[in-house]
């Protein structure tokens, strides 16, 4: 057989040495690196083109919504090198994801090598041998389905993000941005701290009773907890008896703290008598969860491992390429006969041959979706490893996520837990005090697990929950029958309050989305990743907190694009998609129908003709009582009050609300408690000797600093609209008083800047002395000059931080007090010693093999934000929930892919000179005409 070269095309350098290991000779493995050319940026399309129907998007909407592709600047040397690869080869193997994504760039690659010879789709689910033999041997074609419906994904947020967030940028701030899924997913978020602002919390009273057989002649006694449920006939309220206005909602009897203690001192007493009047016992059965999908893996990290979506993501990706587990974008929670069979072996190997059910367990998802047509997240093969065989393999977060895939896979297929739950009614008969003559029921239960079953390799974590949990705690009740009596031990009257929804956290908000239909499970990292970097939301531990520009945001899209924010309307464009997909609907008809209208859609190009006039004023303005009003301003939030007594038409007064302070806790009384608050006045500290001003300390928008005025100058600026930079000290804004304003010769006087300094972290603004004051005035202080090279020596602070700087020569300062006591041989001491970026130039924290991509050495060094992968060419940060000891070779490579991916940030500076140079993307351009199904 003559000699044959077959070039592989796989998404990820990780990927490339496993596969080429199992194809063996006479294949060639490369990688993509994900997508290799995308839509362009409107901006740089080229200048013939700008003008025409392509201009506003990069995709013609007036014939058939053709799309304008380019290959990026960073992915040109990658095309290169396929392209000379596919030169000398017989056959091209396309082996990327098998979900829209993947297929759409398999079509990319396709359309941009224009490849000679035959090309064949390879796909597979899991990287071993086996799998990766049999996808060989069983190619099909190119999904033009797939293709059609991930361009039409791509064409839809593009004409959204495009025609909705300049609204955004023009009456909110700039900078926002829309999505169809990021815009419904804030929405979640700010409608959850809504029910929390509105939310009124409700008192009511219980008691407990701690009780204990009467001593039986074997001595067989046990105290157990009661509550109680009744009193003469009538039920008492707990918190689910309470709406969030705090109104009750049933016909419950509430207690005040009066009645419960009056009850609880009735009971306690001896004349009471205390009788079970009633014992029931019935069989308790729980069954294991299924095993993990996509949104599953993604909830269950966060709540056992504290991963975030991002997180686990990224870590499954890694297991997944490096041959640990199965395809990781999936929805449906379905297991293979392999994989039923190599848990239930390992089941009964592991826990005993009991703890397996006679029959396969088989699991069905509720989605209906073929886009991620793959099993469930499992451990790959048809033996499944144990966390155990793979300590010498996986470290870190990636033994800690394959464990919890691997506890729960084997789980899913083990017996149902079994056992017997108890309940008890108690009846205290009260014959003193107010409650005389009165029945008090109580009721406790105990659940009795006689059969672990599954629970002895894995039990599902569970979301907070409201006022109360549902699922019965595991716990034993002495041997109890009806008649007997039982002696109080104690009583105890309790207050509670109801609690206002929980936030959500990204578990809860990844839960919601996958039951509302809003997106896919592969894109709920990026959501969350997206609201979060945009600051729409901000963790505050798990929970996921709005800020109020989300507010204005939300309202905005509520107010004028209701359907867009519209959590149905969003999972039903979610179904078109799915069947565009499957072969059912064209893409065409669905881009034409959701952007120029038809009966099912209003049509997105007539609600932004037809907008109106929205008051910016309005949209940015939250009213928190009839007097006081939040406002969201350029700089921030603040409130807003006319005080009594003020002349009408009078300046409302503004207070700075704190930047800590989450938006459910600015009730009205803590919007007056702000309100109210002591006004720090300027403290005119005195006069600089050396040139007669004015030394005042100030509270400023960014903290405390002080600064230099001339005492009572005719027009000088007043210090309230002095803003300080709370990093540099420096002043960044200083209006002109309204009388310069209409004098343009005056200008050059009113932008004299005063001298401005921060306060360090360490100082008071009540306490600060005016020699303090002059010494930070004068920073950067002098220290002294270097006596070989004569440099001069300063201290000051800057951005990141204090530091002495000599020349272009700079060294960090281990605190900022530092600025005012280092002599001269500490500064010449700290110069000695190598420079922070030096040392760890030189002196790296670990260091790899060669990246498969550059063939340069992979390190990883510490530096000024923090660690960070390189491989002399290119830099990615580590995330910060990741621990620099559990990155390996497999996660550097994969973070310098991804940022490879990226590509470099991007300069404003350099916005108008763009579009003239763009003129030879001519030549990496295609454009695409859809595909229709029948």
């Amino acid at each position: 057989m003559p000699d044959t070269k077959k070039l592989v095309i796989v998404e990820s350098p990780t990927k490339v040495k496993s596969i080429a290991q199992y194809l063996g000779d006479g294949y060639e493995v490369m990688a993509s690196v994900g997508h290799i050319r995308d839509l362009i940026e409107p901006k740089n399309l080229p200048p013939e083109l700008k003008k025409g129907s392509l201009g506003k998007f990069s995709v013609d909407v007036e014939n058939d919504f053709e799309p304008y592709y380019v290959v990026s600047d960073q992915k040109k040397k990658t095309v290169a090198d396929l392209k000379r690869a596919l030169k000398d080869a017989d056959e091209l193997l396309l082996a990327t994801d098998e979900d829209r994504e993947g297929e759409a760039i398999a079509w990319h690659l396709i359309e941009v090598l224009k490849p000679k010879v035959p090309v064949r789709r390879m796909v597979f689910h899991e990287i071993t041998r086996e799998a990766i033999e049999q996808a060989r041997d069983n190619t099909r074609e190119i999904d033009s389905a797939l293709v059609d419906a991930q361009e039409t994904r791509r064409i839809l947020d593009r004409l959204y993000g495009y025609e909705v967030s300049p609204v955004l940028w023009r009456k909110v701030g700039p900078g926002l941005s829309a999505g169809r899924v990021q815009s419904a997913a804030t929405r979640l978020v700010v409608d959850r701290e809504r029910e929390r602002l509105a939310f009124v919390a409700a008192g009511y009273w219980d008691l407990t009773a701690q009780l204990s057989p009467v001593e039986q002649a074997d001595g067989n006694a046990g105290s157990f907890e009661a509550r109680l449920v009744r009193l003469s006939g009538e039920r008492i309220a707990t918190g689910r008896d309470f709406d969030d206005r705090g109104q009750l909602k049933s016909s419950a009897r509430t207690l005040d703290e009066a009645a419960a203690s009056s009850l609880a001192q009735a009971i306690a007493l001896p004349s009471t008598t205390v009788v079970v009047s009633k014992v029931e016992s019935k069989p308790y059965s729980r069954r294991p969860a299924a095993p993990f999908t996509t949104s599953t893996l993604q909830q269950e990290a966060a709540r056992k491992l504290r991963f975030s979506a991002r997180q686990t993501m990224s870590v499954a990706q890694s297991l997944y390429e490096n041959g640990y587990i199965t395809y990781m974008r999936t929805d449906s929670p379905s297991l293979s006969k392999q994989a039923t069979d190599a848990a239930r072996k390992q089941a009964a190997a592991l826990y005993g041959a009991a703890t397996v059910p006679d029959k396969p367990r088989t699991y069905s998802g509720k989605n209906k979706s073929a886009q991620e047509a793959h099993e469930a997240i499992r451990p790959s093969g048809e033996t499944f490893r144990t966390p155990a065989e793979l300590a010498s393999a996986l470290r870190g977060n990636d033994m800690r996520l394959y464990d919890l895939i691997w506890k729960r896979t084997v789980a899913s297929q083990m017996a149902d837990a079994k056992g017997q739950t108890a309940s008890v009614t108690i009846e205290a008969s009260v014959t003193e005090g107010d409650n005389a003559g009165a029945v008090a029921e109580l009721s406790a239960s105990g659940t009795v697990i006689t059969f672990r079953g599954f629970l002895q390799a894995y039990e599902e974590g569970r979301d907070e929950e409201r006022n109360g949990s549902s699922e019965p705690a595991e716990a034993k009740l002495p041997p109890l029958e009806a008649g007997q009596k039982l002696d109080v031990v104690d009583v105890e009257a309790k207050g509670h309050e109801t609690t206002p929804p929980p936030r959500y956290t990204e578990a809860s908000l990844v839960k919601t989305l996958e039951e509302l239909g809003v997106g896919r499970p592969s894109t709920y990292a990026s959501i969350i990743s997206t609201i979060v970097d945009r600051g729409y939301v901000t963790p505050r531990g798990q929970a996921l907190v709005p800020s109020w520009v989300a507010f204005s945001v939300v309202r905005l899209l509520e107010e004028y694009f209701g359907d867009l924010v519209e959590y149905d309307f969003t999972a039903e464009m979610e179904d078109d998609l799915d069947r565009i997909a499957g072969g059912e609907a064209a893409r065409n008809d669905w881009l034409n129908s959701f952007y120029f209208g038809s009966e099912k859609h209003k049509g997105l190009r007539q609600v932004i003709d037809n907008l109106g006039d929205i008051d910016a004023r309005t949209i940015n303005s939250i009213r928190i009582d009839d007097e006081i009003t939040l406002r969201i301003g350029k700089y921030g939030p603040y409130l807003e009050i006319i005080d009594p007594g003020a002349p009408e038409g009078a300046t409302p007064r503004r207070v700075n609300i704190p930047q800590d302070l989450a938006p459910d806790e600015l009730t009205p009384a803590k919007a007056l408690e702000l309100i109210d608050a002591p006004v720090q006045t300027d403290r005119v500290l005195g006069i600089n000797p050396a040139n007669g001003k004015q030394v005042v300390a100030k509270d400023g928008r960014f903290g405390p600093y002080v600064t230099e005025l001339e005492p009572e100058a005719p027009g000088a600026i007043s210090v309230d609209e002095v803003t300080v930079d709370p990093e540099t000290g420096e002043l960044i804004e200083s209006p002109a008083p309204a009388s310069a304003k209409k004098k343009p010769a005056a200008k050059k006087a009113a932008a004299a800047k005063p001298r401005t300094a921060s306060l360090f972290k360490s100082m008071d603004l009540a306490t600060v002395d005016m020699d303090t004051a002059l010494q930070l005035l004068d920073l950067p202080r002098v220290v002294g000059a270097d006596p070989v090279t004569g440099d001069e020596i300063q201290a000051q602070n800057g951005r990141y931080g204090p530091y002495l700087k000599k020349g272009a020569d700079t060294r960090s300062l281990t605190s900022e007090d530092e600025i005012f006591t280092i002599d001269l041989p500490g500064a010449l001491e700290l110069f000695a010693q190598p420079k922070y970026g030096a040392r760890r130039a030189s002196s790296a924290l670990k260091e790899f093999d060669a990246d498969p991509v550059s063939g340069k050495p992979i390190k990883v060094k510490d530096g000024r934000f923090g660690p960070y992968v390189t491989d002399g060419v290119t830099n990615a940060t580590i995330p910060k929930n990741e621990m620099v000891e559990e990155v390996d070779f497999e996660r550097a490579v994969q973070l310098l892919a991804d940022k490879r991916a990226k590509g470099p940030a991007k300069k404003p500076a350099a916005k108008k000179a763009a579009p003239a140079k763009k003129a030879p993307a001519k030549k990496t351009t295609t454009t695409r005409k859809a595909t229709t199904t029948t």
